[in-house]
């Protein structure tokens, strides 16, 4: 039976969306992105203000490559692509195929990983894209969503 997930709070307004996060104990458990005008809420998780300080980092020089603690999740094939994600330099994009390539499986099993990524930004999925479309972005291809995907891409792409 799988276990219950913690509350979500929204910690973080970004031009295009607000962050929430999923705080586990120790470790960051998930991260959100949820719709623009999302009302914040303070947080005293211990990692609330490490979490603030790696996005500002990382937001300040999108090549930083931040140390958050999260909590592992996924399948072994799911890290694999999370890692060959992970790999994809700031202001550069790959897309579905290849990674696809790389991990010798299919595109559309890429994207089902993508989909599922429980860190985005840490881990930048938003980097992935469609052959010969931006494709979409956290499962959805909802506009603030594609927005938000366009937004940090520009951001990395130092525009």
């Amino acid at each position: 039976m799988p276990t219950a997930l913690s509350p979500i709070t929204p910690i973080l307004k970004l031009p295009v969306c607000v962050l929430g996060v999923r705080w586990a104990e120790s470790a960051i458990e998930e991260i959100l992105f949820l719709p623009p005008g999302t009302p914040l809420q303070a947080t005293q998780h211990a990692l609330g203000d490490l979490f603030h300080r790696e996005i500002a980092h990382y937001l300040a020089q999108p090549e930083y490559v931040m140390t958050l603690p999260l909590l592992k999740r996924g399948t072994a094939f799911q890290n694999r692509v999370w890692a060959e994600i992970s790999a994809t330099p700031a202001g550069r994009t790959c897309t579905y195929g290849d990674i696809a390539q790389r991990l010798d499986s299919a595109p559309r099993a890429v994207g089902q990983a993508c989909g599922a990524n429980p860190f985005p930004v840490v881990v930048p999925c938003h980097r992935v894209v469609g052959k010969q479309s931006l494709g979409g972005f956290a499962k959805q291809t909802t506009d603030w969503l594609i927005q938000t995907k366009q937004w940090l891409l520009a951001r990395e792409a130092g525009n």
